[in-house]
């Protein structure tokens, strides 16, 4: 009978030792899968941060280079390719806000002053109504599948690219477009344009 006893009681400490181990590995199984699953997150959420910063940073250098080319320094770029570049590269939140209520009364109010009262509308304004009206009317095929997919990034790049060898060939090379005070402004802002699409399209890549 101490014989079976004890027998019972070396088996249900050995089970209890089993169980013991597996909980313990499995308790490590949760905590390794947690611990992949933050560091996986904090590298998505900053993935995410980083493209939503440079598409801010591409954005205000597309709005002062066409701030800059109808106020202070007039150049004989393409400066209008600026206003699909700005459309593509708005960050989302700005533009439901502009593709809205709010962008449709500016856009009415800018139609009526150009057309009953032409001389109250200065020409400094053509373009940011230009962009106001491409935002309010344009398809939904542009704003949903174009606009921050491949093809809005490669639309993009190829903008950028455009405007910099515009720029390098009215400032009379590329020396001069970097040491000329009045070009060096314009030649960063053209670079500007660069970091979002770059970023995003490596992105896609990898």
């Amino acid at each position: 009978m101490d014989r079976k006893t004890s027998y019972l009681k070396m088996k249900t400490d050995s089970d209890l030792g089993a169980a013991s181990e597996l909980l313990g590995s499995d308790l490590k199984d949760v905590g390794t899968a947690m611990k992949n699953f933050a560091n996986h997150a904090i590298k998505l959420g900053s993935l995410g941060f980083g493209t939503s910063f440079l598409k801010w940073v591409a954005c205000f250098a597309a709005i002062y280079l066409l701030i800059l080319d109808r106020t202070n320094w007039k150049t004989n770029i393409l400066t209008s390719l600026l206003v699909p570049y700005i459309y593509l590269s708005l960050p989302s939140w700005l533009f439901s806000i502009l593709s809205g209520e709010i962008g449709k009364w500016i856009a009415f109010i800018a139609v009526v002053l150009r057309l009953f009262f032409p001389k109250h509308f200065p020409d400094w304004l053509e373009m940011p109504g230009s962009l106001i009206l491409l935002l309010v009317v344009a398809p939904s095929f542009l704003s949903g599948t174009v606009r921050g997919g491949i093809i809005g990034l490669a639309i993009c790049l190829v903008i950028g690219c455009y405007l910099l060898q515009e720029h390098i060939r009215a400032s009379g090379g590329f020396r001069n477009s970097f040491t000329k005070s009045n070009g060096i402004s314009n030649s960063i802002g053209i670079l500007l344009l660069f970091v979002y699409p770059v970023w995003a399209i490596v992105l896609y890549i990898l």
